[in-house]
């Protein structure tokens, strides 16, 4: 049977690889609509309540609901997201959207973020629905559309307007099950809390004049040249947890390494010392960070530019509120702040799930079964996923899955949002056992 839900995986997430559902954070992007109609179609006539939801047109998400045999019972939501961020062909080997299986890996955008979880939870909920077996708790799938741009069109809109459809005490998603290797053994880490989000745009105002004549002008992009090296060069204090430390002693590094990770004086020196896509993992897990990523300004080769605007991401650590993104920017912008003016974009706090409850428990044995030895550690992921808006209802939510033993953690941590994306064929196969196991124990 998991061979077969495996290769129905496989087609699967080829399918919603080749249709393109690439979200650029423009209303009219994303055509997520592509992907609910291929979902509905793939569980149609399983008998289950199929719904569609529509806030922006094109931007459609798909909510089935399997009930239980237990009104009172918790009910679980296995959602995945069916848009991916832009690419840049030129950077891949392969077509990015040809969703080609070479090698045993499955290539294309969306591979690891996250059309593989999207489609093996489609087919393990279409095989529990077929099967006829019911469980004591209700059984959502949600698949949910601008997932990578704030969620504006899906998961916000949907979790505050419509809750009766997705109503659940526990949430599965991205991304978790990635593996560790130390001399002390197996780690596996498994999302339990995530960055806040506070993106800003910054608007760098100067005075208009001839490009012939640059001596001694206000030219905005300039003075925005600027402000983004100095964003880029801010340091803020490190914050170091509970949940940092647990990550350090999962990675079974050197003593000496161990303890400059420990150290915030000595952390910048120790991330010098780890792989480059390791070092901005762990990087990000310990600090606010700051990328300036899109800047947009001129009129005219020969028109000095008199305003120049510049959007940055912004990832805040747990307790941090709109105020502290305010004091960093004016801290790493020093005597230029009082010339930008700044607009938010998006907001929201970093949210945490606790791990005293049912689906922890369950996970780790279920992930015990393909991991004996693994120790699954709590983890923070450093982007953001729709699960905080879940949390915000009191829901658990953890980013699971499972990665084959044969993926290199920081080559896994290169494919998001990067050139070559692909996923092997193991680990779909993993994962969907653990939904299978998960599901067959919960309500144990």
């Amino acid at each position: 049977m998991i061979e077969q839900l495996t290769n129905e995986t496989v087609e699967l997430l080829q399918a919603l690889i080749r249709n393109q559902c690439v979200n650029d954070g423009m209303a009219t992007s994303g055509h997520e609509d592509r992907s609910a109609r291929l979902l509905r179609d793939e569980l149609e006539g399983t008998g289950v309540d199929l719904q569609t939801y529509e806030p922006t047109p094109g931007r459609t998400s798909l909510v089935c609901r399997w009930p239980g045999t237990d009104p009172s019972a918790p009910a679980l939501c296995l959602m995945g997201h069916t848009d991916v961020v832009p690419v840049s062909p030129d950077g891949w080997r392969h077509d990015p959207f040809g969703g080609e299986l070479i090698d045993g890996e499955i290539w294309g955008r969306g591979a690891v973020d996250m059309l593989n979880l999207t489609s093996s939870m489609a087919v393990v909920f279409r095989h529990l629905v077929s099967s006829g077996r019911r469980y004591p708790g209700d059984i959502v799938y949600f698949a949910v559309a601008d997932e990578e741009a704030g969620g504006r069109h899906g998961a916000e809109v949907l979790v505050r307007d419509e809750w009766d459809a997705l109503n659940c005490e526990y949430v599965l998603t991205e991304f978790g099950g990635i593996p560790l290797y130390s001399p002390n053994g197996m780690s596996l880490l498994i999302t339990t809390a995530e960055k806040g989000l506070a993106w800003r745009r910054l608007t760098v105002k100067g005075s208009p004049g001839h490009g012939s004549m640059p001596y001694g002008t206000d030219n905005a992009l300039v003075k925005a040249a600027e402000v983004v090296g100095r964003l880029s060069r801010y340091r803020p204090t490190p914050r170091l947890d509970e949940m940092w430390a647990a990550r350090v002693k999962a990675m079974g590094l050197p003593d000496d390494l161990s303890k400059k990770l420990l150290d915030p004086g000595r952390l910048a020196e120790a991330l010098d010392e780890l792989p480059p896509s390791i070092a901005r993992n762990a990087h990000s897990c310990s600090h606010t960070t700051f990328s300036p990523n899109v800047i947009e300004g001129g009129v005219k080769t020969n028109v000095i530019p008199d305003s120049v605007t510049i959007e940055v991401d912004i990832r805040t650590l747990p307790g941090e509120e709109a105020a502290d993104v305010d004091a960093h920017i004016a801290a790493a912008l020093g005597d230029l702040a009082d010339q930008v003016e700044t607009e938010i974009i998006q907001q929201g706090p970093s949210t945490a799930s606790p791990t005293d409850n049912k689906l922890w428990d369950t996970l780790r044995g279920a992930i015990a079964k393909a991991y004996p030895e693994a120790q699954v550690i709590p983890s923070m992921v450093t982007g953001g996923t729709d699960a905080r808006f879940f949390r915000d209802r009191g829901a658990v939510a953890y980013g699971a899955g499972l990665l084959s033993s044969s993926v290199d953690t920081g080559e896994f941590f290169r494919r998001f949002h990067g050139h070559d994306e692909r996923i092997d064929i193991e680990s779909l196969r993993l994962t969907v056992a653990l939904w299978l196991d998960v599901i067959d124990t919960l309500w144990e």
